[in-house]
């Protein structure tokens, strides 16, 4: 099947695909939005034309998302990784924080908040080669101010698939690569972060959930660009932001709310996971997946191949086909299927009959 504006089957870990009806959106308001003469990075981000599109920015968030009203919507710049020392500096300031570790961005999380604090580590799945996630793995300490996680594991493909229980504790979440994907209760989170780049739209921009009372907290004397309450007051807009990155992000939410809203595209994910799951697992051992089966990932499918020169070859022969970015994270090896929310049903279709077609030929 032929894609519009001759795309391909773009496996990549992110920046991902975006909806193309949402670039076409984007490309017609880039030379003048909706008549007022100037595109949107052209824009002044205080004048009256961006305050409209900064509003639904806000509002398709909270639709899509389910964001109560006792949660600020913050569009910040760094990424998720300028998240990890931020919310440190912000919530550990010196304390004690549980951290599970659950795979590499966790494990940079934890990196980050040592320079800041106690990390405790309440689960480390390190020792397994980061291949399993558990809410009840973890041994979690009394004085911790906060648990931070990372829901999915890009690299590894190992994903909690579940909201932390309400225990009373502050969960703070790493959601980058599945926000979006899947219905999931914003109240069970102190604070949610995620970079736009795999779900919600171009890169350059970190999606931030915060809980209100979580402000209280924040101690005085941070620089201004990584204090939650400055942003808060200033409406995420202290310095002129990513104005491209969050009117893209609207977009999509837009999009994704049109589709059916989180229950609709959860059933298309897990569809579209399946279609790649069920090739692997009737190969009978050929492919492996590299999560344990509990935490497979519906975004991001690392999995391997009998040998280094059989991954070679498949590499080869799947980019011929039309399959591009296969090639896994050398820490895992093998290969990584990233199928985000706009990666196209069909692309996992053929994706699948291709791998069984090559498993028949090889194994």
């Amino acid at each position: 099947m032929s894609l519009p504006y001759d795309r391909v089957y773009n496996f990549s870990a992110g920046p991902g695909v975006i909806p193309v009806p949402v670039l076409e959106e984007a490309r017609d308001n880039m030379l003048n939005w909706k008549g007022s003469g100037v595109g949107v990075m052209e824009m002044s981000h205080r004048g009256k034309h961006y305050e409209k599109i900064a509003a639904a920015a806000d509002a398709d968030c909270r639709e899509f998302l389910g964001v109560p009203d006792n949660y600020k919507v913050l569009y910040l710049q760094g990424g998720a990784s300028l998240q990890f020392t931020m919310l440190a500096m912000n919530f550990l300031n010196g304390g004690s924080a549980d951290y599970l570790r659950t795979g590499t961005w966790g494990e940079k999380a934890v990196s980050a908040g040592k320079l800041h604090g106690t990390v405790h580590l309440a689960h480390d799945a390190k020792g397994s080669n980061y291949d399993v996630a558990g809410y009840d793995l973890a041994t979690y300490s009394d004085e911790a101010k906060f648990v931070h996680f990372t829901m999915n594991e890009t690299i590894q493909g190992v994903d909690f698939l579940g909201d932390p229980p309400a225990d009373g504790r502050d969960w703070i979440c790493d959601m980058s690569s599945c926000i979006g994907s899947r219905p999931f209760d914003v109240s069970r989170y102190a604070m949610i972060y995620a970079g736009a780049q795999k779900n919600m739209g171009p890169s350059g921009v970190a999606l931030v959930l915060l809980r209100e009372d979580l402000l209280e907290r924040i101690p005085e004397g941070l620089p201004p660009m990584l204090d939650y309450k400055v942003m808060v007051e200033n409406e995420w807009m202290y310095n002129t932001p990513n104005t491209w990155g969050a009117y893209v992000m609207s977009l999509v939410f837009r999009h994704w709310i049109d589709f059916g809203g989180l229950e609709a595209v959860g059933r298309y994910n897990d569809e579209k996971a399946g279609h790649i799951y069920s090739a692997i697992d009737e190969s009978g051992g050929f492919f492996k997946v590299h999560a344990q089966p509990q935490n497979r990932s519906r975004m991001n499918i690392s999995f391997t191949l009998p040998d280094e020169d059989l991954t070679t070859k498949f590499l080869a022969e799947s980019k011929a086909a039309g399959f591009h970015e296969l090639k896994g994270h050398r820490s895992v090896g093998g290969c990584r299927a990233s199928i985000y929310n706009a990666f196209p049903a069909e692309g996992c279709v053929a994706l699948g009959g291709f791998m069984r077609e090559f498993a028949s030929a090889n194994g």
